[in-house]
């Protein structure tokens, strides 16, 4: 099986690269699905602080691939040879995809804190931060699982700013084109 993972700050566009990926045909999984499930077992609402700390919570008591674990065994129920993971937000993550998997290609989709900011806002899910103070916690969580070190990795970058979301999601099927095309090389 090859991975495809996408990582990117909150409200960067991970999820137009996961939308151009299932009109390809990919099927996607969602790490921070795994971190909702796991706070409404433990019946917690999805807000941006208890996501946080669900997620902080998983990956002391279980290990810092903990989530990557959780997606990787959703991902071999799938019969594709290709997957795609959005969110990942650490190198014990990419390195556990590494060691699990054929091939790994990482995505990176990058826009501006403010930018980021507004598209959050817009968006308006529940577990979205309400104010620039939450926003910029959750940016500091997310730098502290590690983030920006497999940002840097990226085999592939994108970046969605002053571009609409046609034109994002259109380079972003391209990309992923050649990736299948390329056998994985990019």
């Amino acid at each position: 099986m090859k991975l495809i993972l996408i990582a990117g700050m909150p409200g960067a566009g991970k999820s137009l690269i996961s939308r151009a990926a299932k009109m390809l045909g990919i099927p996607v999984l969602v790490m921070g699905d795994v971190v909702r499930e796991e706070a409404e077992k433990m019946g917690l609402k999805p807000t941006p602080e208890n996501l946080g700390h669900v997620a902080v919570l998983l990956r002391r008591k279980y290990g810092d691939d903990i989530i990557a674990k959780k997606v990787l065994k959703k991902a071999f129920l799938h019969k594709s040879k290709i997957i795609m993971i959005d969110g990942v937000r650490s190198l014990y993550e990419l390195d556990f995809f590494k060691r699990k998997t054929e091939k790994v290609i990482i995505m990176a989709i990058h826009a501006s804190p403010r930018t980021r900011f507004k598209r959050l806002l817009k968006r308006g899910r529940e577990d979205d931060p309400k104010t620039w103070e939450e926003f910029c916690e959750r940016d500091r969580r997310e730098l502290e699982f590690g983030i920006g070190n497999v940002i840097a990795l990226a085999d592939i970058m994108l970046v969605n700013e002053e571009i609409n979301k046609d034109e994002i999601l259109k380079k972003a099927y391209e990309a992923l084109k050649r990736v299948i095309t390329n056998g994985g090389n990019s």
